[in-house]
């Protein structure tokens, strides 16, 4: 047997009944609509923070998308610079500039793990399960290196610690209350992540006795 073909693995049977056709349509099914809510959580919002100070008793939010910011940005920024915080935009450069790419990168691979009829389905399938727990902790990493870093030369830097903005639920410095929730888009992402599990426990039901029959 190719190295190839015991990557690929074998082939659905042609003949197969009905019933039998649905088990091997599902892992196809699941894995192709985990890789369309990914290409479409790059059109949303993934995490959003809402700035609440008595001179904006409407607030002011930030929206962060995988690949751009949105929202209030100037705003927050003007008030961040009065504690010696880093311009939003400063943080997670690189992440942004290669999301968008990465992402298609990773709906491909979701894509060509239902052509991958073994384990190696798995293996491809992992990125996009991990992925939304990575921009969790990238967000926790940009937020605790922005909170912990201020500027020591900021006008209001004597009277604000060093702090760790949270990433999800409620946080103060000074007088400012903070609220941060998860967006649809990372909503969509997790529920991507969920997908791709059923996916592979119903690509492994489908496709493990052809496998052994094979070997």
């Amino acid at each position: 047997m190719s190295v190839m073909k015991r990557i690929v693995g074998p082939r659905a049977p042609a003949g197969a009944e009905h019933s039998d056709q649905a088990i091997y349509r599902r892992p196809t099914i699941l894995l192709g609509l985990a890789a369309l809510l990914l290409l479409i959580s790059l059109f949303l919002p993934y995490w959003q923070m809402t700035l609440l100070a008595p001179q904006y008793p409407g607030g002011l939010s930030v929206q962060v998308y995988v690949n751009r910011l949105t929202g209030d940005v100037n705003e927050i920024d003007g008030l961040n610079h009065y504690i010696g915080m880093r311009p939003l935009a400063e943080a997670a450069q690189l992440e942004r500039s290669v999301s968008v790419a990465a992402i298609a990168v990773l709906a491909l691979l979701l894509l060509a793990a239902i052509f991958v009829h073994t384990r190696w389905a798995a293996l491809l399938a992992l990125p996009a399960i991990l992925m939304p727990f990575l921009f969790l902790a990238d967000m926790y990493f940009w937020m605790r290196n922005f909170g912990l870093n201020l500027d020591p030369r900021a006008p209001l830097s004597s009277a604000i610690k060093p702090f760790v903005p949270p990433i999800l639920g409620t946080g103060r410095v000074g007088q400012f209350e903070t609220i941060a929730t998860f967006h649809i888009g990372l909503y969509l992402a997790f529920l991507a992540a969920g997908l791709i599990v059923a996916g592979l426990y119903a690509h492994r039901r489908a496709y493990k006795p052809l496998v052994e029959q094979s070997q």
